[in-house]
C-alpha cells in the first residue's frame, strides 16, 4: 500500500456508538488535517480537498475523514442524540486517537464547523496544537432567525422542510427515493447550491440526502436553531483562521460569517460570488487552495513530481 492510499478503520464512540473513519497518509506525518463535514453528506464532502491535499503535500501529511454519527457508514442516532455537542466529542475522540501529538488543522462545513466551535469550547487544550482552522459555510449561532432568502416564508419553510424529509425517510425506502429523487433534487437546487452546478456534484448531496434517516435530518436541524457559540470565537485568537462563504447560501448566509470574522482576531474573511451552501463542492479549487496555504508551513515533502498548482489558483471567482 502507498503511503497516501485510504485506511479504513471503525472508531467507537463514549457512548458505544461507531463511525466509519478513513486516514490518509502516515501516522507519524508532521501535521495533521481533519476535515468535519455538512449535515446529512459524509466524508465524500470533502473528497475534492483530499484529491488536492495529497496531490500537494503527499506523505507530507496526513488526513483524517469520518462520517459524523447518525451519517453515512457511521451508528444510526435518536432524534435526541442528534447534537452538536457529541459531534464535538467524537472529534476530540478521533484526535486523541489518530492524532495525539502533533500539529493539526481544523476544517468544517457547516455543521462540521459548528463542531469546531463545540471543539473549542470542550477542549481548549487541543487548541493549543492548533495551527489552522477553516470554518467553511457556517455559524457561530442565530439560525433560528434565518429566513432561507424568503422573509415571508422563511420560517414556516424552516419548520417544515426537514419534517418532510422525516416522513419521506419512513414512508418511503432508499430505493424509491433513489429512484425518484424529485424532492430531494429540488431542495438541494433550491436552497444549497448556488451556481454553477455539476451534475455529480449534485447527485453526490442528493444521495447523502436520501442516506440520512428522519431522525438525523430533525435531530440536527433542531440542534442547529439552539446552536449558539459565539463566546469561543476569541479563542482562535493567534490561530491562522479562515472564514468561507457563498454569496448565495441561505442556510448560514453571509452576515454569520461575518459574525465569525469579526469575532475571531486576525480571520480571513473570503466571499464566493454566485456559490450556495456547498462550497467544498461547488468551490473545491477555492477550500482547497486555503486549506493547502494552512497546511503548507507544516508539512513534510511532497510527493515526487505533485503539481504546486492548487495553492495558486484560488480566485475561482473570490471577493474578500
Amino acid at each position: 500500500m502507498r503511503p497516501t492510499d485510504p485506511a479504513e478503520a471503525t472508531l467507537q464512540t463514549h457512548d458505544g456508538l461507531w463511525l466509519d473513519v478513513t486516514t490518509y497518509g502516515p501516522a507519524d506525518a508532521p501535521v495533521t488535517v481533519f476535515l468535519a463535514h455538512c449535515w446529512t453528506m459524509d466524508q465524500q464532502d470533502w473528497h475534492y480537498q483530499v484529491r488536492d491535499l495529497l496531490a500537494e503535500h503527499g506523505h507530507g501529511i496526513r488526513i483524517v475523514t469520518w462520517d459524523h454519527r447518525g451519517h453515512g457508514r457511521s451508528s444510526e442516532v435518536t432524534r435526541t442524540g442528534a447534537r452538536i455537542e457529541l459531534l464535538a466529542r467524537d472529534w476530540a475522540d478521533l484526535v486523541d486517537t489518530l492524532a495525539p501529538t502533533g500539529p493539526l488543522v481544523l476544517a468544517g462545513h457547516s455543521i462540521g464547523g459548528m463542531a469546531v466551535l463545540a471543539l473549542a469550547e470542550q477542549r481548549p487544550d487541543l487548541l493549543e496544537r492548533v495551527v489552522g482552522v477553516a470554518l467553511v459555510a457556517t455559524s457561530s449561532g442565530g439560525l433560528d432567525t434565518v429566513t432561507l432568502g424568503l422573509p415571508d416564508l422563511g420560517p414556516l419553510l424552516r419548520a417544515q422542510i426537514p419534517r418532510m424529509l422525516a416522513l419521506r425517510s419512513m414512508t418511503l425506502s432508499r430505493r424509491a427515493r433513489r429512484r425518484a429523487p424529485v424532492t430531494e433534487r429540488m431542495l438541494m437546487r433550491t436552497l444549497l447550491f448556488g451556481t454553477p452546478v455539476r451534475l455529480g456534484d449534485m447527485a453526490l448531496a442528493v444521495e447523502g440526502l436520501i442516506s440520512c434517516r428522519g431522525t438525523t435530518v430533525v435531530g440536527y436541524y433542531e440542534d442547529c436553531l439552539r446552536h449558539d457559540r459565539a463566546h469561543v470565537l476569541d479563542r482562535f485568537a493567534g490561530i491562522p483562521t479562515h472564514v468561507l462563504v457563498g454569496s448565495r447560501d441561505v442556510l448560514t448566509p453571509a452576515s454569520h460569517a461575518r459574525v465569525l470574522a469579526e469575532g475571531i482576531p486576525g480571520a480571513v474573511l473570503t466571499v464566493a460570488p454566485g456559490a450556495g451552501h456547498m462550497l467544498p463542492l461547488e468551490r473545491d479549487r477555492l477550500v482547497s487552495a486555503t486549506l493547502v496555504g494552512l497546511v503548507r508551513p507544516y508539512a513534510g515533502r511532497a510527493l515526487p513530481g505533485a503539481p504546486a498548482t492548487v495553492a495558486a489558483d484560488a480566485s475561482q471567482d473570490v471577493a474578500s
